[in-house]
């Protein structure tokens, strides 16, 4: 693959058929988008089969100065390689959920979900500090038409709820990309990760980017934007919003916070572990209340991204590679979960939870395949979930019991709430009509659900596929992290301090076997 610009063309593909399908009909513009979203999802697999597992940091690496010290650099390490391959997979997905789903400005939809795609793939592969931050925030804006075009009855507001919310976090943190560019001297991401800021600045720095990325998790108290964008959005776009949008904020802690600001990571650490552990508890026990399946599983995004945050500050192997575990896991169940509340609100046109029920009857296999995906959300052993959920809240408990055991009451809470829902839809008896009438799975929908269960599966049975890509970023991140010795005597640890790295990543790879 040397020289050829493998991560260019994943972005080219889908903004040319973007473009292709505004001036095409509604029918042609379905299939374009579907075959620019498999031919993206074909290098994916490419980018897969050929990144070199332990070799060097970066890869893939592209660079074209445009101005000044601003460049066209593109290039992935582990982390970037997951996040991209999860959203390749997911976007043909969402184009085969809106084939029959959307019927009015077709054209015009197709094209929002390429320009999305492209903006992801861009922002998890920039080099560049702010080419990163032109692909970042750009991403708000077909998420904005789509829930604000293609949405419920109250679209208009989620939709510029979801606007401000995530632009006005952003605007500090541009802010700060501009004093470090100017600091350092350069704008590039590898250089600037690994440059010494003074520690009285990492603060400010750090807060700066905690407001963007605190609000695109979402972490409470800033997470209200989220349930009523899910809500409202169209099925589709509730997918790639929790499948990968709400990964960029995990993602700039990764890539921005924690190597470019140890000090400061671990003096505010606290912060993180406050609001994440509020965050589990007290959006369980809202979703335990909801009587809208979207909600829901809305409120129990924020819990599973708080057991993102905590593990990424936990500061050893464990939390980190649980975190991004985490991250991959709820991108893939959350979706299945909303496709599966797609599937029924699309026969019975509401999302109450008390209009269904006794499903398993004349729906057996939504019921199977709904089955699995809720077990996943859990965290039952065997699933995606459960291998994240375990590192990280490991990687947790050795730095704080308190934490650890606060968090994993929500992963309780949350067998409660997604059971609960189960059981009232799936089970009894059926309650009218219009459920008994309501067909099982098309072989389209079939097609949608199949592939995220087998790779659900695959994740929990055989997780080093998915630990090994990571492993040298995070042993690189860990030496960031002990050679700046951000606070060793800070942490409430249980015993001393910060876990060393080589300790830390032997646990954990022992864990995960």
């Amino acid at each position: 693959m040397t020289g050829f610009p493998i991560l260019s063309i994943m972005l080219l593909v889908p903004a040319l058929a973007a473009v292709a399908c505004l001036f095409l009909p509604a029918q042609t513009a379905r299939w374009t988008a579907l075959a620019a979203t498999l031919v993206d999802l074909a290098l994916g697999v490419v980018l897969w089969t050929s990144f070199d597992v332990g070799g060097a940091q970066w890869q893939f690496q592209e660079y074209s100065p445009v101005f000044g010290s601003f460049a066209w650099a593109l290039g992935i390490d582990g982390y970037a390689l997951l996040l991209i391959a999860l959203s390749v997979f997911l976007m043909p997905i969402c184009i085969g959920a809106s084939w029959v789903a959307i019927e009015k400005r077709v054209s015009e939809y197709m094209a929002a979900f390429l320009f999305t795609e492209v903006l992801m793939i861009g922002t998890f592969a920039a080099q560049d500090i702010f080419l990163f931050y032109i692909f970042f925030e750009a991403g708000l804006i077909p998420m904005f038409l789509i829930i604000g075009i293609w949405g419920g009855a109250n679209r208009i507001y989620a939709s510029y709820k979801f606007f401000l919310y995530t632009l006005l976090g952003s605007l500090l943190m541009f802010i700060a990309m501009l004093y470090m560019s100017i600091t350092a001297g350069t704008t590039s991401i590898p250089a600037l990760m690994a440059y010494d800021f003074p520690a009285d600045v990492q603060t400010w720095l750090w807060l700066a980017f905690f407001a963007s990325f605190a609000v695109k998790m979402p972490m409470w108290p800033v997470h209200t934007w989220l349930p009523d964008a899910h809500v409202q959005a169209p099925t589709a776009g509730s997918v790639i919003l929790a499948g990968v949008l709400l990964k960029l904020g995990g993602y700039g802690f990764l890539r921005f916070s924690l190597p470019m600001f140890p000090e400061a990571s671990s003096s505010l650490f606290w912060l993180v572990f406050g609001l994440s552990a509020v965050a589990v508890i007290y959006t369980s026990l809202v979703a335990l209340v909801q009587s809208d399946m979207k909600k829901l599983i809305a409120y129990s995004s924020v819990a599973h991204m708080a057991i993102v945050t905590i593990g990424l500050f936990a500061f050893n192997a464990q939390g980190i590679e649980g975190a991004m575990m985490v991250m991959l896991g709820h991108g893939l169940v959350s979706g299945a979960l909303f496709l599966c509340v797609g599937v029924i609100y699309d026969r019975l046109h509401t999302r109450e939870i008390s209009r269904y029920g006794g499903l398993a009857i004349n729906m057996p296999r939504y019921a199977l395949l709904f089955l699995l995906f809720t077990m996943a959300s859990i965290g039952l052993p065997g699933t995606s979930n459960f291998v994240g959920e375990l590192l990280a809240l490991m990687g947790t408990y050795q730095v704080s019991t308190t934490i650890a055991l606060l968090c994993t009451t929500g992963i309780i809470l949350g067998a409660a709430y997604m059971l609960y829902l189960y059981r009232r839809v799936v089970f009894g008896e059926i309650k009218s009509e219009e459920v008994r009438a309501m067909s099982d799975l098309s072989g389209r929908e079939l097609w949608l659900l199949a592939p995220i269960a087998a790779v659900v599966l695959w994740m929990g049975v055989y997780p080093e596929s998915f630990l090994a890509p990571m492993r040298k970023d995070t042993q690189i991140l860990l030496a960031r992290l002990d050679r700046a010795k951000p606070a060793g005597d800070s942490l409430p640890t249980k015993g001393k301090g910060i876990v060393p790295a080589a300790h830390a990543e032997t646990t954990a790879h022992g864990s995960a076997h």
